[in-house]
């Protein structure tokens, strides 16, 4: 039951975190500034991968633990693999003076302590 409510917080969480991704696209590419058209459709897809990755981890895990929840390896994997973001975003956009930007590894870690807890709990 505890493990229960730890994936669904933590999948709560990064839904979130992927949907303001998604809503924030526009602006982000906008503060850019005057850049080539390249360059904003690659800033545009590549904030728009990263909000439909996160998406697709707390559906992933939302399924599997209403549907297998005993399939650990669809946790911890999910878990790494957003530790791996949160170590990339510590060393490239966290480091800029922009609050969500520095935002992002915490949120991305606590998630996978969520995904890690929720595992074995």
């Amino acid at each position: 039951m505890v493990n229960t409510i730890l994936l669904n917080i933590g999948s709560t969480i990064i839904a979130i975190w992927g949907i303001s991704h998604l809503l924030a696209t526009k602006g982000v590419v906008k503060g850019f500034g005057n850049i080539t058209i390249d360059n904003k459709r690659i800033i545009t897809m590549e904030w728009i991968m990263e909000g439909v990755s996160f998406l697709f981890i707390s559906i992933l895990v939302i399924l599997t633990t209403i549907y297998n929840p005993h399939n650990f390896l669809i946790y911890l994997t999910s878990a790494a693999g957003l530790i791996i973001m949160a170590i990339i975003s510590a060393f490239t956009g966290a480091r800029i003076k922009f609050l969500p930007f520095q935002l992002c590894p915490f949120v991305l870690t606590t998630v996978s302590i969520l995904y890690i807890l929720g595992t074995f709990l």
